[in-house]
């Protein structure tokens, strides 16, 4: 397993926190995904007021919200979420990691996703979740188990998208001291 904390970004690229102005590229990041692909169940893509709400959330609750960008451009996005809303479940976070499309393959996913663990093994919770839509997303898949996310099983045809039954991946990985104490 890769240490989250050994991963630098290939290049001249660059990760750090998103700002206003980088969410017309992240929502063009990620609307192919929502109109083309199965990494996400959304079927309508999220406009900038939606997309200004989301970073808006995650930031209240102390989570990062990063972009990756390489010569001023925003190649990728992730951000660390809430896994579910019931109150047992706030020491578990689910992570998104979208690449533009043309990006993949060139170990960008694996610098924005060891950063995004960096950071929220720095704060008090324990558990990180991977939620990956179609069992057939490999690059996805393969980025996390390099970070030591576990397989956890697959939800078979539980989505149905673009015409088409889509599983999901469920995988995790322990954040800080992850179980090995009480909060």
């Amino acid at each position: 397993m890769v240490q989250a904390a050994q991963i630098q970004p290939p290049g001249t690229a660059l990760i750090r926190d998103a700002r206003d102005t980088d969410l017309p590229a992240i929502r063009d990041i990620y609307t192919p995904h929502v109109l083309h692909g199965l990494a996400t169940f959304e079927e309508e893509p999220p406009d900038l007021a939606a997309w200004t709400e989301r970073r808006a959330a995650v930031l209240a609750m102390g989570l990062p919200f990063l972009v990756l960008e390489r010569q001023g451009r925003v190649l990728g996005y992730a951000y660390a979420n809430t896994y579910r809303a019931r109150p047992a479940y706030r020491w578990t976070l689910e992570d998104s990691i979208y690449l533009a499309p043309d990006q993949g393959g060139q170990g960008l996913g694996t610098a924005l996703l060891g950063e995004l663990l960096a950071r929220c093994s720095a704060g008090p919770w324990r558990q990180m979740v991977a939620v990956i839509g179609h069992s057939g997303n490999l690059g996805s898949i393969a980025v996390h188990r390099r970070l030591g996310f576990q397989d956890c099983g697959t939800m078979r045809a539980v989505g149905f998208k673009l015409g088409q039954w889509v599983d999901t991946v469920m995988m995790q990985r322990e954040l800080g001291l992850g179980a090995s104490c009480l909060p």
